[in-house]
């Protein structure tokens, strides 16, 4: 009998097969390698053991995960424990409901024009008097609703990455570990520009500094920290008392961009446009690491699922269904 082969090898081959058969799958080698690291700290031998995988499954986010995480951390691990039972008979594989169901993807608040308006007048009104503060959370909220960036690429934007002159946003290393450069509306550009002038008023700029910056205390000049900017956002929020549309308690910071998104496709539509020749342009343009993360909107969101449906009625409409 041959000698069983190591597990990292048996993730190397799953993750090279479906490759090549066009999944991406960027963030699996961390997750699958996380698993065999756990598997050797334990000196595991021989088939892997159900136990063994709840415990790792359990373990996810340093234990502090709930349900839902488990669940969806169990169906990509299963995925894989499949795969190795074709060439080790001997490794259980535990029913795909152990954790119960994966959560499916809630659906967001898409905002409308007054309220992105109106959000960003609330953002102008921000203390204290005379500080670049409330220049800098208008342009934040402004440059996520009109480009789509994650607030992550955002806040970390260094002043050199923004391009007046060609309309050009070079994001950095981000969530997939991508970058990709943006090309932006001219509107868009201009209000940066403002932003930047504002900006030289109270700081000068300096190589490698970031593009938003942080006004107060300690934080003059420095990025702006991610938990504060969703802080500031829920105030204003709460402020604003918007109805709530969306599946989550209350409209985020982060529907900004599903906003973006839903406005591209139904603007697309509208013009009736070819949208499955354009969905791989917008995938590349918000750095999805696989496209269907892309195709989700258009299930997840009531008002383009009736522009689909419309198109749909007028394409399925026979002569003569007016007298059945």
């Amino acid at each position: 009998m041959s000698r069983r082969r190591s597990l990292q090898a048996r993730i190397d081959d799953y993750l090279a097969e479906r490759r090549r058969q066009g999944f991406q799958l960027r963030s699996r080698d961390a997750f699958l390698a996380g698993f065999a690291r756990f598997v050797e700290a334990k000196h595991h031998r021989g088939p892997l053991s159900a136990e063994l995988m709840v415990e790792w499954v359990r373990a996810a986010k340093d234990g502090h995960g709930d349900a839902g995480t488990w669940a969806r951390c169990w169906g990509r691990l299963r995925h894989f424990i499949c795969y190795l039972q074709q060439f080790e008979p001997d490794t259980h594989v535990p029913e795909a409901s152990l954790f119960g169901p994966e959560p499916g993807r809630v659906a967001p608040h898409i905002y409308t024009e007054d309220e992105i308006i109106g959000l960003l007048a609330a953002a102008r009104t921000l203390g204290p008097s005379g500080s670049l503060r409330p220049y800098t959370y208008q342009t934040l909220f402004g440059l996520m609703a009109s480009t789509g960036l994650r607030v992550s690429e955002a806040i970390h934007l260094r002043d050199a990455d923004v391009d007046f002159q060609r309309g050009i946003l070079t994001i950095r290393q981000t969530k997939f570990a991508k970058s990709r450069q943006l090309p932006i509306h001219p509107s868009t550009a201009k209000a940066l520009a403002r932003y930047r002038k504002q900006r030289e008023r109270h700081l000068p700029t300096t190589t490698g500094m970031p593009f938003l910056v942080g006004s107060r205390g300690r934080r003059l000049g420095l990025p702006l920290g991610e938990r504060q900017a969703h802080r500031v956002f829920t105030g204003l929020r709460d402020g604003l008392g918007w109805v709530n549309r969306g599946g989550h308690d209350a409209p985020r910071l982060h529907d900004l961009r599903h906003t973006f998104a839903v406005r591209r496709l139904v603007r697309w539509y509208a013009d009736g446009a070819e949208v499955d020749q354009k969905m791989l342009a917008l995938s590349t343009y918000m750095g999805h690491a696989e496209i269907f993360y892309t195709y989700w909107y258009l299930t997840a969101v009531p008002e383009l699922m009736a522009i689909v449906a419309g198109r749909f009625e007028q394409f399925a409409k026979l002569p003569g269904d007016d007298d059945a």
